[in-house]
């Protein structure tokens, strides 16, 4: 089952109403289109950004994570002077 806005924030029908026409009435029905146009684009560039990290990723792996370098102080052996 595919989760929405209305699901996660918990809005019933008539809550989701009451927000579409206080948006219509705010940006008028000729700049609606325009607007969900943007969102689309918006949600559709973060997608493919999510999906292009989430591939890095996945082809690094943890093999290609540097390691650090400690130091052996234990077995050095050190030299008159």
């Amino acid at each position: 089952m595919p989760t929405t806005i209305a699901s996660l924030l918990n809005f019933a029908g008539a809550d989701m109403i009451v927000i579409l026409l206080i948006v219509l009435l705010l940006f008028g029905a000729k700049k609606l289109p325009e607007l969900a146009r943007g969102m689309g684009r918006a949600v559709k560039e973060f997608g493919a950004a999510r999906d292009e990290i989430e591939r890095e990723l996945r082809q690094s792996g943890p093999s290609e994570v540097a390691q650090p370098k400690l130091l052996d102080t234990a077995n050095k052996q050190t030299s008159p002077p």
